[in-house]
Order: C-alpha cells, then sequence, then structure tokens
C-alpha cells in the first residue's frame, strides 16, 4: 500500500508482448510493445500478503526511538540522560558525543561541483545525531534503545535537554541575504555553493539585440513525499565478520548500501542490505538517513538486533522533501518571436545539511535547461543555500519538473505579452524532428523526439479551436475558465553503477526466477521484467519471477529512479535472455550430442534439428545448473510530453476545478499500456496537489513547521483531477534495445506548467 499511488486500470486480456520488430544493438529481431495486462504482483499487495520493511521481526529484537529537537536553531547547553537510563527496559542511550566518537559525521552527498574558482562546495559535517547545535525542528538528538518501542519512546521523552535559541533563517532568498544567521561556520554567508552553467557573454549579446525580453520568477514550492508506508529499519551485527546488516525501506541496493557505508566509514562489503516489498518512494528511499546508521550502532553494542519504525510525525519533519527551487527567468526574442536566448538565476534551497540527492537538481536543471526548444545560447547561475529547515533531496523528477515548470511558465508569459497563441509560439521555436539527435545550448544530446506530432495530436484531444466557446459558456455560469499547455522533455536517470546487470536462473518445473538490484515502490517491475523475459522466450510471463534486492545474488545494478529501471534494468531483461537461450543451446547440444549450430529453440523447448530429440526448460534445469547473467550500460534516454489543462475558477472563493487533462506523451514502445497509464495518472495527480495544496511551510520566525500533518498538508484526493484522457506519440530510443524511454516523471514534469498556465490564463 502507498500514501501515494498511482492508478492503475485492469484488463482481462492474456499477459503478452506484441508490437514492432526493430534491431537491437546486436541485430537481433525481436517483438516488444504495449498490451494491456493486469499486473502480477497485484493479488499478492492487494489481498494483504505485501512484506514490508516493518513487518520484519528477529528473535530478541530491541526497539529504537530517537529524541528530536523541537528547536529550528540552538546551541546544546547540556543534555541529562541520567532518568532515562534508569528506566526499566532501558538498554543504550545514543547522544551525539557517541555519534561524533564513532566517526558519523560525514554523511554523502553528490554535491561535487565546484566554485567559479575551482574551489571546491562547501559541505557542512552532519552528525548522525546532533552534536552542539541542532539546525532544524525534528533533528536527531539522541537515540533510546529500549525492550519494546513505547518504553523506548518513554525514556526519549525523559531525556533532559536544555537548549540556547539562536537567530533562525528561513527561506532561500532570506538565508541568503546580508546578515542572515549564520547556520555553519564553514559555509560563509549560507552558501554552499554558487556556479554558472552556459555561455554567459553570448548570452548578453542576444539579450542586448532581442527585441522583447519576458521575464519571469518562479517559486517551485516544497513538498514532502508522503509516500504511505512510513521509514522503517531492522538493524544486526555479526562479530564473527564485523559486519552489518540492516533491513529496510529503499529504491535500489547498491545505492542504499554505498550510501550507509560510506556515512559509518566503512569499506563497501562490511554492509548487507536488504529490501522487500516498498510502499511508495519519489525519491525518499534513496537517502542513507541517521537513523539507520544509529540502529546499525546499537546493534552492535548491544549485540543485539535493533528495529525502528518512523511515525508520520515524524516523517514529515525528517524525511527528505523535495522541489523548494526558486528560478528568477528571462526570455529574449526577435521580432517574429523566435527565441534568442534563455537565462536563470536559481536558488536551490537544501535546508539545514546537503542531503545525498539534493545536489541531483542542479545537473538535471543544467540538462534541461532550454527545455523543447531551439535555444541558440543559454546560462544559469545557480545557488546552492542552506537554512533551519529540514532537508532536501530527491524527488520525483528531481529538478526535471522544477526547469520545465519554470521554462514553460516563461513562454506562455511571452506569448500574452505578444498577444501570440502559446500553441503556435511553441511550435514555431520547437526543435523540429529532423534536427535530432539535438546537442542543446548547454551541452545536452537529446536522441529522438517528435514535438510538432505531440502538439498537434494533444491540440485535437483537447479541442483547442474549441475552447473560446467553452470559455463563454463558463462565463454565463459565473465562473472563470482559463486552458494552459505545457510541452516538456526531460532525461532519464543515467545512474552511477558501472552497468545493470539481470540474472535468471531456470528450475527444473519450468519456472524461471529473474535477480534485479532496482527495488520496485509501486512500479509493476514484476510484471514488465516478466513480459520482457517471456517475451524472449517465448514463454508465459507467469512462469517468470522477478526477486529484488536478494544481496547474495550480487547484482551491480542501479537503483529504481529517474525513469530509468526499464532502460536500464528492462534492457537488461531481454539481454540476458537472450543470453540464457544460447547458454541453453549449448548444454542441450552436449545432451543431444550434437554441435550448438543444430539446436533449434522455440516456445520453451530446446530442439536438435535433425532428430526428435527435445529438451524444455525446465527438463535442461534437471541435469545441467542452467543461468545466464548479462546486462550492459545505457544512456540517458529523453521522454518527452504535451499536456493541456482547462480550469474553472469561483471569482468570489477562488476554488478551481480541474474540467479537462489531456496528457499525450513519448515514453517509447511501451511494454505495457496499463501500467504506462498508470504512471501518469499518478504522477500527473502528484503535480496537481503541489498546484493547488501541498507545501510545506515554516513560521519564518521560529522555525517551526507549520504543516506537519495532514490536518495541514492537504493531499490530492481523488476528485481533484477526475479523468484524464490520454495519448501515446513515441519514439524509439536509440539507447535502449527495447526502445523504451521512461515514463515514471512525466505526469509531474509537465503538469505544474499546464495547470498554473491554466489557472493564470483563467
Amino acid at each position: 500500500m502507498r500514501r501515494r499511488a498511482a492508478a492503475l486500470g485492469s484488463s482481462h486480456q492474456a499477459i503478452g508482448i506484441r508490437g514492432e520488430t526493430f534491431v537491437d544493438a546486436h541485430h537481433r529481431y525481436f517483438n516488444v510493445g504495449g498490451v494491456r495486462a493486469v499486473r502480477l504482483e497485484d493479488p499478492r499487495l492487494i489481498t494483504g500478503k505485501g512484506n514490508y520493511a516493518s513487518d520484519w521481526n528477529l528473535d530478541g529484537q530491541l526497539h529504537a526511538a530517537f529524541l528530536r529537537s523541537d528547536r529550528a536553531h540552538a546551541r546544546i547547553v547540556s543534555l541529562d540522560t541520567n532518568r532515562a537510563r534508569a528506566m526499566p527496559g532501558v538498554r543504550l542511550i545514543a547522544t551525539g558525543e557517541d555519534a561524533v566518537r564513532a566517526g558519523f559525521t560525514k554523511a554523502p552527498s553528490q554535491l561535487n561541483y565546484t566554485w567559479a574558482d575551482g574551489s571546491k562546495a562547501r559541505i557542512p559535517d552532519r552528525p548522525a545525531l546532533a552534536h552542539g547545535r541542532v539546525r532544524y525542528v525534528g533533528e536527531p538528538v539522541a537515540m533510546v534503545v529500549a525492550d519494546t518501542a513505547l518504553l523506548a519512546q518513554d525514556a526519549a521523552d525523559a531525556i533532559e535537554i536544555v537548549y540556547e535559541e539562536l537567530p533562525v533563517a528561513i527561506g532561500p532568498e532570506e538565508s541568503l541575504a546580508p546578515g542572515a544567521p549564520q547556520l555553519h561556520d564553514g559555509v560563509p554567508g549560507n552558501c554552499a555553493l554558487e556556479m554558472f552553467a552556459g555561455d554567459r557573454a553570448a548570452v548578453e549579446e542576444a539579450f542586448a539585440r532581442a527585441h522583447h525580453v519576458t521575464r519571469l520568477k518562479v517559486n517551485c514550492t516544497r513538498v514532502t513525499p508522503s509516500p504511505m508506508e512510513p521509514r522503517a529499519c531492522l538493524s544486526t551485527y555479526d562479530p564473527a565478520d564485523e559486519s552489518y546488516t540492516i533491513r529496510v525501506c529503499l529504491q535500489g541496493i547498491n545505492t542504499m548500501r554505498s550510501q550507509i557505508a560510506s556515512f559509518m566509514g566503512l569499506p563497501g562489503e562490511k554492509v548487507k542490505v536488504m529490501g522487500r516489498d516498498v510502499g511508495g518512494g519519489f525519491g525518499q528511499r534513496s537517502s542513507a538517513y541517521s537513523e539507520y546508521v544509529m540502529t546499525l550502532y546499537a546493534a552492535r553494542e548491544l549485540g543485539r538486533p535493533v528495529k525502528w519504525v518512523s511515525s508520520r510525525s515524524e516523517g514529515f519533519m525528517t524525511d527528505t522533501h523535495g522541489r523548494a527551487n526558486i528560478g528568477a527567468g528571462e526570455l529574449a526574442m526577435d521580432a517574429d518571436g523566435r527565441f534568442l536566448a534563455i537565462r536563470f538565476d536559481w536558488i536551490t534551497d537544501q535546508g539545514g545539511y546537503i542531503s545525498s540527492g539534493g545536489p541531483g537538481y542542479i545537473r538535471n536543471i543544467v540538462n534541461c535547461l532550454t527545455g523543447v526548444y531551439a535555444i541558440p545560447v543559454a546560462f544559469s547561475r545557480f545557488r546552492v543555500a542552506l537554512m533551519n529547515t529540514g532537508l532536501v533531496g530527491a524527488y520525483r523528477g528531481a529538478g526535471r519538473p522544477d526547469i520545465a515548470y519554470a521554462v514553460e511558465r516563461l513562454v506562455s508569459e511571452a506569448a500574452r505579452e505578444l498577444k501570440m497563441d502559446p500553441a503556435e509560439l511553441r511550435r514555431r521555436n520547437f526543435i523540429p524532428p529532423d534536427a535530432f539527435p539535438y546537442k542543446t545550448a548547454t551541452g545536452t544530446v537529446y536522441e529522438v523526439a517528435d514535438l510538432p506530432g505531440l502538439l498537434n495530436k494533444a491540440l485535437a484531444k483537447a479541442d483547442w479551436t474549441g475552447f473560446e466557446q467553452r470559455r463563454a459558456q463558463s462565463a454565463a455560469a459565473g465562473k472563470l475558465r482559463g486552458i494552459g499547455l505545457s510541452t516538456v522533455i526531460e532525461a532519464s536517470g543515467l545512474g552511477q553503477a558501472p552497468q545493470d546487470e539481470i540474472l535468471i536462473e531456470a528450475a527444473a518445473d519450468g519456472t524461471l526466477t529473474a535477480y534485479s538490484a532496482s527495488q520496485s515502490q509501486g512500479q509493476s517491475h514484476e510484471t514488465t521484467m516478466a513480459m520482457i523475459i517471456g517475451d524472449a522466450l517465448g514463454i508465459e510471463p507467469e512462469r517468470v519471477r522477478l526477486r529484488q534486492t536478494v544481496w547474495e545474488k550480487k547484482i551491480v545494478g542501479n537503483a529504481s529512479g529517474g525513469s530509468r529501471t526499464m532502460v536500464g534494468a528492462g534492457s537488461a531483461c531481454k539481454i540476458t535472455a537472450d543470453l540464457l537461450i544460447e547458454r541453453g543451446r549449448s548444454l542441450a547440444a552436449e545432451e543431444f550430442n550434437v554441435e550448438p549450430s543444430q539446436v533449434e529453440y522455440a516456445k520453451g523447448v530446446f530442439r536438435a534439428r535433425d532428430s526428435d530429440k527435445t529438451l524444455s526448460l525446465g527438463e535442461l534445469a534437471q541435469k545441467r545448473e542452467f543461468n545466464a547473467r548479462g546486462g550492459g550500460k545505457f544512456g540517458s534516454t529523453w521522454p518527452n510530453g504535451c499536456h493541456i489543462a482547462e480550469v474553472e475558477v469561483d471569482p468570489e472563493t477562488g476554488k478551481t476545478e480541474i474540467v479537462s487533462y489531456v496528457a499525450v506523451d513519448d515514453c517509447g514502445v511501451a511494454v505495457n499500456h496499463t501500467i504506462v497509464e498508470g504512471q501518469v495518472q499518478g504522477a500527473v495527480t502528484q503535480g496537481a496537489g503541489q498546484v493547488f495544496g501541498e507545501q510545506i511551510v515554516y513560521d519564518p520566525e521560529t522555525g517551526q513547521l507549520l504543516s506537519g500533518s495532514f490536518m495541514d498538508y492537504p493531499m490530492p484526493r481523488a476528485g481533484l483531477l477526475r479523468e484524464i484522457r490520454m495519448e501515446e506519440h513515441p519514439t524509439k530510443s536509440t539507447l535502449s534495445p527495447l526502445g523504451v524511454k521512461g515514463v515514471g516523471e512525466a505526469g509531474c514534469t509537465a503538469s505544474l506548467g499546464a495547470l498554473t498556465n491554466a489557472v493564470h490564463d483563467a
């Protein structure tokens, strides 16, 4: 179950893959693409048979609770644990001194950019437990381990702490202003990084000769992922080899292992990570949190398993938030409305410290700085701000929706100022289909897209030309009506692993087990990967079982995120299935006493060409160890789309209703249309939630979290977006053997601009 869930349709068609034929990287033909099929994982998940991180239990386990700061910025004057230590059932209390003594002070970060002078980004230490000072409400100050979770919480509440309150810095611009309260001694002015991308001189020259310049400042507000499953972990320590094991909700086994090992200062092989079902992720599961490190520490100190389960309140305070970017943009045009240049001044908010995933926003914004337009030159300034708030990490799109929102708002505002149809202004400036692969002004290479085709299909489906009649009807009913569109492109995640790998093992009963390093959090990996393998082998997908993040198999690969899994692990499924056939052909040849070239394979059966000898997959597995491991490194693909929204606004109350929403997306080849539609529906609704309600708000005077529960943080409900009319306009990726591009973030990326433009139009 997930607090946020992609709405998935259902179908009674048999699961299978049908579609067009094309050549993969190894010049072998195969079929793929696009049936509607029910999900293989659904019966388990909807009947309560899913197994999540908090379901893990071990004999003799203890329970952890955390004392958290109730101040946004303060010095810790004293911390008295005596009363708490004396309480029955308390086994351990750890404070910041223990965390520092253990060396847990340098949380992993990917802020690898440099200042203009070549100096490194200023990354402050982040102890696993606050040491000397607290810098946001919810920061963990002490950990208590006791016989039960309630005893641990009671003991945490009994710790006596005295603070000396300090002034707070709240808001990205406010924290960077001269005289703002200083969070870290090593980060003057609260600016961890200032960097530049693009050609400043060329942009200034283009703006100097521009006929018209549109200027607009956007605030992509701070939100919280709020997956249905709260964070949880169960940690153990093995003194025999001095290794640690954590069972945790995650997005990928290798990413979590490397981050925990880095935080604890350990070799990677000393940390074992295990995962099961995960109830939603959205980027929030990709970080190594302090609670994970400290429970592992407690397991070592006590020699017993230690479990921790977050409350929803803790989640609001301490789960990494998302978005939190401010961009001031300018768009230069000639007399015909052709775009000459674009420039931005970005502030990316990181909260009290630098998280592991937050810096990815800069990379993704740079990659997509010019959007879908043929803009000759571009430039952007980036500043990374620290302030007395919770940390910001990756969140569904991680910068891609932010820059798409900024660019698409700029273009629609330019159309308004020029009194031009916003669709026509976009069409005039699109990258033409024959220009792909297209190198942008920031050096990014887009592989393939048909942007005019996307726009035409979306305009027709939305009845763009009939809008003024609908606007008049709304006006007669006393309502304001607006229409907005957003045409976007984004990079799928490249990933940091050397390759994406799949292991397939055949069993004597004819079933196959595939192993992947990525972890589904609702994206239907069990279905799509089984479909790809089943199609390649000519067998029913139901015969393929996917197991994810199985430590013992040592699978190399990336975490699930950035719309990358079908591009990476999905492509690896096809490659490995082909390798399994080749492996089986060699093994069958030995059994038939013929050359491998004399063995044919079709629909799960190997056959000697000139005899009646046959062996099924299962029969061959009875005789031999029968498996294959394969994969590859696949570049970033470029999903794109055009979304058009219509809204009605009550001018008396401001109440807004989404009365029409059209989404036309190019996700490359669709393995399963039902899953594609579910991903788009969920992501669009998530974007609508941000536009019409979701926002993490802190009191500017005290730094207290004001939207720390679902009473104050309005999540999108079913009635917010009653219908999405969807269509696909695919172009095949040239980088994936399957032709897929990814779809997980497309809805968020396009919906922010489409809905906001519609409201402004009203």
